[in-house]
């Protein structure tokens, strides 16, 4: 038995009944395999794949909280500090009834090798609660957020532990939370990212990444002779990573033709109207088939089951799926590249399947940009607010953007280039995880077993 089958096993082993992280492991081990035959006595010696799969520590609390009609709930909260070997833990919040600690675990696990690929000094850590901020009123999200940190705080700090937001935690949630911290610790430090412009945010933060992966979708397309122009581009979501990389994806000259949110999906063969969708959206929250009140010529279709074929379904030159894991599975992925679909790039956190991926990857001439790279530029564009904060200065927009598509524009040369070194042309998956994984385990050896 190899080391990566003698670890698989293992993490399977001490992991039952988490399928999410033991999918990303499983993503990430099994294309490792060329680095780790080269280095298997070095590893091994070091424990080094038995630790990496190891969180640093589980943090698992009760979130009691009282709604306006006096009746008290309790969530449950998580932060998996995962590895801060390059870094302090760095990684979002997810507030959604589907949040466990397996989801926890595979979003911390992933965000390792995402923020080393950044290139900046920032470690992999994720958390959250089943708590679903839909149809809550802001003073019930204000009391669950404040409960939340009453324990969280303990943990956190700007060079020990810096979250930010993820599905369910935009800027108020942020600012619930990151007033709850200074409150309780009497420090007005960049604990959080993702916070407002007024109180130490960064300008970009909001669309980065979105635009991150289309910046880097896009230095792969013309790695390849060709572009955004004039493409068709399939979205799924219409969140912030959706909304700004459909916008950014129009301003380089495609045509978005699908977006969705969690109800159902719309569709318009010559183009959706993306500000009018980030209007419904993010001013007015309204419903996706809201869309068709302006635009009756569009196609609304309501979804019932995540099997259905959805925006996958349609004709399409490029997929952005950027609304969940596990948006993609082999039959979506099938009809995909069936439509002509020629190049996919993931938005989301581990939005294709392995069985998806093996689709793509075994499809001539489709390019397929993974997570990992594709949404780095969140995190990305965090650590550049961690920057800021530090330095105690406000970056201009221009100056952000710049950074961030420079960053964008670096790791995908990073991740060709690995895949290169290991006689893996395009293959983008195996490039990004041998890039990032590099870099933390040179950290790890160097650091000696702890």
């Amino acid at each position: 038995m190899s080391y990566v089958e003698e670890v698989l096993a293992l993490t399977e082993a001490k992991n039952p009944a988490q399928p999410e992280f033991i999918q990303a492991v499983k993503e990430v081990l099994t294309t490792l395999a060329p680095v780790i035959e080269a280095n298997e006595t070095l590893y091994r010696q070091n424990a080094l794949l038995e630790r990496m799969v190891e969180p640093d520590r589980q943090i698992i609390f009760r979130v009691p909280w009282t709604d306006d009609k006096g009746v008290s709930h309790v969530n449950r909260g998580f932060r998996v500090q995962f590895n801060n070997a390059i870094g302090p833990y760095k990684g979002g919040m997810r507030f959604h009834p589907s949040v466990n600690l397996s989801i926890i675990k595979f979003l911390g696990f992933e965000q390792i090798f995402k923020n080393s690929l950044t290139g900046l000094p920032i470690g992999g850590g994720k958390g959250g609660a089943d708590f679903d901020p839909k149809g809550k009123s802001d003073a019930e999200i204000l009391r669950f957020c404040q409960s939340f940190m009453a324990e969280l705080y303990r943990h956190i700090g700007a060079n020990v532990d810096v979250p930010a937001g993820d599905i369910g935690v935009g800027a108020r949630e942020v600012g619930f939370m990151y007033g709850a911290y200074k409150k309780l610790t009497h420090l007005y430090e960049g604990v959080f990212t993702g916070k407002g412009l007024e109180y130490g945010g960064s300008l970009v933060r909001k669309q980065a990444t979105g635009f991150g992966l289309v910046y880097l979708t896009e230095a792969m397309l013309n790695d390849h002779g060709d572009s955004f122009k004039g493409k068709r581009v399939a979205v799924s979501g219409s969140g912030n990573v959706a909304m700004y990389a459909a916008q950014k994806a129009v301003t380089l000259g495609a045509k978005v033709v699908t977006m969705s949110d969690s109800n159902g999906w719309i569709y318009d063969p010559n183009g959706l109207d993306i500000e009018y969708v980030r209007e419904l959206k993010e001013i007015k929250r309204a419903r996706i088939s809201d869309y068709l009140i302006k635009y009756p010529n569009a196609t609304y279709t309501e979804t019932t089951s995540m099997d259905e074929l959805r925006v996958w379904s349609v004709p399409c030159d490029i997929a952005l799926p950027c609304a969940t894991q596990n948006d993609i599975r082999k039959p979506h992925a099938e009809a995909l590249v069936k439509n002509g679909c020629r190049c996919v790039g993931e938005g989301a956190n581990m939005p294709s399947t392995l069985e998806a991926v093996e689709v793509f990857q075994n499809t001539k001439g489709l390019l397929f940009a993974p997570a990992k790279a594709a949404n780095a530029g969140g995190v990305g564009t965090s650590a550049l607010e961690m920057t800021q904060n530090s330095m105690r200065l406000s970056w201009t927009w221009d100056e952000v953007d710049e950074k961030l598509h420079a960053m964008m524009n670096n790791i995908y040369r990073n991740m060709a280039d690995a895949a290169i070194k290991y006689n893996q042309k395009d293959n983008f998956v195996m490039g990004a995880n041998i890039a990032g994984f590099e870099k933390v385990a040179a950290a790890m050896i160097a650091q000696g077993v702890q």
